[in-house]
């Protein structure tokens, strides 16, 4: 097998297809299940915490695991962790097809997930190391980042048609045969490539993390159901508590944490790490809510269903690119501020929904949300990565990916559990989800402040010194912050996004 140095021109953009390919089925999986959700609460008499689990299964375990695998793959090969990945998620997915339980059907999910986690990050390293011209690199992952927001956009679409023609099922067995078509494209044409120092591994803090994400996620899905002063509910409650309060004082003593704490002092990536956060748990909140929404009050079938995310999906195809060329040329806090203020524009049109409600003000709101979701990527990328040493660079945008998953685990578990615990004889789910709406709108307006916030002469000024701390060889004396609306220096190109 060629180096990743001696692959021509063809070879590099296999390769760039093939793992464009597995992030296209991992990214699809994020938000096609929401669109069966119904279909499977039928099936298995489901309650409406089973469905959150359906989704949080997987979330939670990549959010979990991301960081882990990538380290994994510089340490005992990237092409191997990759392949193993790959065959993983599609068992995994093919047990999700012949789950015969909502029980099942959850593990199923996690299993599913454990490979994934071993793409995204693995993936991103093999483009890295093959595109080794700066120019060629840019446009690599600048086709890779497309590929996020297309696979997300499109689940509920592509999802849609797949549970009316051929049933639930489908959605996970669709992912076998592209699955085993990248495994077996990887084993031919991937090089296989290690780190020449990777890091170490922090098992204790890839435990806190598994544990407080996992425990602290259970308490706010089962809590209504077993009871909020129940021995399980409370017991859970303790863990999740100890796990937060453990691990930064373990990260601390870790000569390689599994997270550098040093960089939440930067004030643009605890702004990057926060709005990932919001933003995604707008998102994971959105779509459950508004599936049921659509099939089970308005009746809509899963096509019909589908078809009405159109404005959502077609906006954020095309706020995407437009928000990188901002980013670009003018820095992340015009596409933030817009991000911001579509989400909390789209959340508060929602709080007025019912039953009847209009399709415009539907049309408008899912336009809306799909506009500041459009927007919000590019900037997180930025404001995660701009400042900090090209060594440390991977790890920080690994530490926003896993931001999204989070975000997006707790929107479901929470927008999700607000919204289901309100629905009652008296009440139903359209008057129920105004409490959802209101979280999100008060979402997008967190956006909207920390896009203020942390595009400061103050918030550059950290990241700078972040950057002295982290690698003083690095560090280039920081220009004065220009006013806006000039273009910022460190700005990330519209090339990279």
């Amino acid at each position: 097998m060629d180096s990743p140095g001696e692959l021509d021109r063809r070879g590099r953009l296999l390769v760039l297809g093939i793992c464009c390919l597995s992030l296209f089925i991992v990214g699809l999986d994020n938000t096609v299940v929401n669109i069966a959700l119904p279909a499977i609460r039928r099936e298995f008499d489901a309650p409406a915490s089973g469905l959150q689990w359906i989704i949080d299964a997987y979330t939670l375990v990549l959010a979990s695991l991301l960081m882990l695998a990538g380290s994994v793959a510089d340490r005992i090969g990237r092409r191997r962790v990759f392949r193993a990945g790959l065959l993983l998620f599609v068992l995994g997915s093919l047990l999700c097809s012949l789950a015969p339980s909502l029980e099942w059907l959850v593990a199923f999910r996690a299993v599913q997930a454990v490979g994934g986690s071993m793409l995204n990050p693995v993936a991103m390293s093999i483009i890295t190391n093959t595109f080794t011209d700066p120019g060629e690199r840019a446009r690599a992952i600048g086709v890779w980042g497309g590929v996020v927001g297309i696979s997300m956009a499109l689940g509920p679409l592509i999802g849609g048609f797949l549970v009316d023609s051929a049933g639930w099922p489908s959605i996970f067995l669709i992912n076998v045969p592209i699955g085993l078509a990248a495994c077996l494209l990887t084993f031919r044409h991937v090089p296989e490539s290690r780190a020449p120092r990777p890091r170490r591994l922090d098992p204790v803090g890839q435990l806190l993390m598994v544990l407080l994400l996992g425990a602290g996620t259970a308490v706010i899905i089962e809590g209504p159901g077993q009871g909020w002063t129940s021995p399980l509910i409370l017991t859970l409650a303790a863990v999740a508590l100890a796990s937060l309060l453990v691990l930064p004082w373990w990260e601390r003593r870790v000569p390689e944490p599994l997270i550098d704490l040093r960089f939440f002092r930067s004030a643009p990536f605890t702004g990057a790490t926060v709005t990932a956060v919001c933003a995604f748990a707008a998102l994971g909140g959105f779509l459950f809510v508004n599936t049921l929404y659509l099939q089970e009050v308005r009746g809509y079938g899963p096509v019909e269903a589908g078809l009405w995310t159109l404005p959502m999906a077609g906006l954020t195809l095309v706020a995407a690119p437009f928000s990188g060329r901002i980013v670009g040329r003018y820095g992340p806090r015009y596409p933030l501020l817009g991000a911001g203020a579509a989400l909390a524009a789209s959340g508060l049109l929602l709080t007025r929904l019912a039953a009847d409600s209009s399709a415009s003000l539907l049309l408008v709101a899912y336009a809306l949300f799909g506009l500041g979701f459009g927007l919000v990527n590019a900037p997180i990328t930025n404001a995660a990565v701009s400042g900090m040493p090209l060594a440390q660079a991977g790890v920080a945008a690994a530490v926003a990916s896993t931001s999204r998953q989070i975000g997006q685990s707790l929107g479901v578990a929470v927008i999700g559990t607000v919204v289901t615990s309100a629905v009652t004889a008296t009440v139903g789910l359209p008057a129920a989800s105004h409490a959802g709406w209101w979280i999100i709108t008060g979402l997008g307006l967190t956006v909207l402040l920390l896009g203020w916030v942390t595009t400061t002469p103050w918030a550059v000024g950290t990241a700078h010194r972040v950057a002295a701390g982290l690698d003083p060889s690095q560090l280039r004396e920081p220009s004065r912050p220009r006013p806006w609306p000039r273009p910022v220096r460190g700005a990330v190109p519209d090339r990279l996004r």
